[in-house]
């Protein structure tokens, strides 16, 4: 995943979480979640 899917990812996810005007999907919360931490774990710490 580029720096800009995960980027796009995280942006989606916010949008999810904390806009009032977007109904909330539990499933697609949960599968973003699941990419991003497993890009994440991809990362090795700094």
């Amino acid at each position: 995943m580029t720096d800009r899917e995960f980027q796009a990812k995280l942006d989606e996810l916010d949008r999810l979480l904390n806009d009032p005007d977007i109904r909330m999907d539990p499933h697609r919360v949960w599968t973003l979640l699941a990419e991003i931490s497993a890009q994440e774990a991809r990362i090795p710490a700094s």
